[in-house]
């Protein structure tokens, strides 16, 4: 929470643009004295608050919280063996934790600058209450993000205005917990349901109840381990199968094939960050879904990406060879240049390439219009309606002591859906058997959320909200190091995880400035 927003620049920041179908692309810079008005200034300033989901340098949703923030037993980036956050070894001059941390208060204090400037207007239109309502929500995720990188972090509800604001401490983890339920909580009475919109780029009350399920999971687990929230959990999931208002795509690779295409998924995709272009031209809202974490392509015209990022066999003998994901989320081919001809070929994996392989859930190749080497426009889906079937699973399972028929028919539609079969029809082959006690449930879970949900960034933090991210990942890198043979490198990551890397260092910078906070356990 550096000093480095005057009121000059928060001005300006609130009127930045954002993601591609909410926002008015070349808005004015107008003053705050004759702003928050009408809708569309507040509009325009509810997109700033947006804004901060994607940094133009990557540290958002835009690259590094699905790829190197978020490392797990999942995968490993290629060739990178030693001195690098990829691989575990950063500290806390780290410039990208630095401005992640940065990105993540300026995205509060453009949220809190907005509520500020809402607490003497009158909210005479639903549009207006629901700008309030995403506003709040933003700052309570925010907080969610800071929370589960970072551990205690200081809470500040009003915005930074003057550089003689005083600095705050840490504050404690449930106190963080508390603001961010309530202003969630405030927020799904005032926002608009997803049917308001042509797309689920803005955040919906379907949307606010899904997250809220998430955060109350969160807050079940480690490092709160309040399990009284289970129950909460288990509550928002309800309401947004209720709401009726979204689920599954019958065609899993449909989902990834429609965020490549720019076709809205709202359907699933309950909330997604919205990317817009390429950086080619004068708007800077594109991502590199599908290029970071994409499959290895040298051609721009098809479809850049370096392949940077490599599957572990763990996640791919995860899968029963009957699961549709593996062959979508593990792409079984690469592109390569032939040499005589000059033209791009696809080449097909053999059976012992498997740490060769790359993710492939977003394929450059669907992508329409012209294509950029490093940048598109391909959304990011932050919440999908299969996790809300997952997360009533695990919470059925919690609060009653053991899996009863809701729960095993909230994980068999995901799992029939995996094997292209009708999804409430029960099916022996896919459907887990109803004789499982608790903890063995929880692990049946803990497997479908591995291969459901691999490369959209949700590995880690559920590993660390069932206290076993540590473990996983050394268990990991001593499996590589004596099974993968060349590729004993892409365990490096899990070599080098101790307990402190459940939460990231607070950064120097901040240290430096403000001489109330104090440094994270082990950095």
């Amino acid at each position: 929470m550096k000093r480095y927003i005057n009121i000059l620049l928060m001005a300006i920041c609130l009127l930045a643009t954002s993601c591609s179908s909410i926002l008015d692309k070349e808005p004015d810079f107008v003053s705050p004295d004759y702003y928050y008005n009408t809708e569309e200034e507040l509009t325009q300033a509810l997109n700033g608050v947006y804004n901060r989901l994607i940094d133009t340098n990557g540290r958002m949703y835009s690259k590094a919280l699905f790829s190197y923030f978020s490392l797990s037993d999942e995968s490993f980036y290629k060739n990178i063996s030693i001195n690098n956050i990829r691989v575990m070894v950063m500290d806390a001059a780290d410039l990208d934790i630095g401005r992640f941390w940065e990105v993540l208060y300026e995205g509060v204090n453009r949220a809190n600058y907005l509520l500020k400037n809402l607490e003497n207007k009158e909210l005479d239109t639903d549009t207006k209450k629901a700008i309030k309502g995403e506003a709040l929500f933003l700052r309570g995720y925010y907080y969610f993000i800071l929370t589960s990188f970072f551990g205690e972090v200081p809470l500040k509800l009003t915005p930074t205005e003057s550089p003689n604001d005083k600095y705050l401490a840490k504050s404690p983890l449930a106190d963080i917990y508390a603001q961010i339920v309530q202003d969630m909580k405030d927020a799904e009475g005032l926002v608009l349901d997803i049917d308001a919109f042509s797309h689920n780029e803005r955040i919906s009350k379907t949307g606010v109840q899904a997250i809220l399920a998430r955060v109350f999971l969160k807050m079940a687990g480690e490092p709160l381990k309040d399990e009284t929230r289970y129950e909460d959990a288990l509550e928002y999931a309800n309401k947004v199968i209720a709401s009726t208002k979204h689920g599954l795509n019958e065609d899993y690779s449909q989902i990834f094939i429609n965020h490549s295409k720019d076709i809205n998924e709202s359907k699933e995709c309950i909330w997604e960050i919205g990317m817009y272009g390429n950086k080619i031209g004068t708007v800077d809202q594109a991502g590199s879904v599908g290029i970071e974490n994409g499959i290895l392509c040298r051609d721009q015209e098809l479809g850049y990406s370096g392949g940077a990022i490599q599957i572990t066999a763990k996640l791919y003998n995860a899968f029963d060879p009957k699961d549709l994901r593996r062959d979508w989320c593990i792409a079984p081919y690469y592109y390569e240049v032939n040499a005589s001809t000059g033209k791009t070929e696809k080449k097909v994996f053999t059976n012992a390439q498997i740490y060769n392989r790359n993710p492939g859930k977003w394929r450059r190749e669907y992508e329409t219009g012209k294509k950029a080497q490093y940048y598109n426009s391909t959304n990011f889906p932050i919440i999908r309606y299969s996790d809300v079937l997952l997360m009533k699973a695990e919470a059925e399972n919690a609060v009653n002591g053991g899996p009863n028929d809701d729960a095993y028919d909230a994980i068999n539609q995901v799992r029939r859906r995996a094997y292209g079969r009708p999804l409430h029809t029960p099916d022996d082959e896919c459907d887990i058997s109803k004789d499982k006690d608790e903890v063995e449930f929880l692990q049946i879970i803990q497997n479908e959320r591995f291969r459901e949900f691999c490369f959209e960034g949700m590995r880690k933090l559920d590993l660390i909200r069932w206290g076993i991210y540590v473990q996983t990942m050394n268990a990991h890198g001593a499996n590589m190091a004596s099974s993968a043979g060349s590729f004993a490198y892409g365990g490096n990551a899990g070599k080098n995880t101790t307990s402190r890397n459940v939460l990231f260092p607070i950064p120097n910078t901040e240290i430096t400035v403000n001489k109330l906070m104090t440094q994270n356990e082990g950095w």
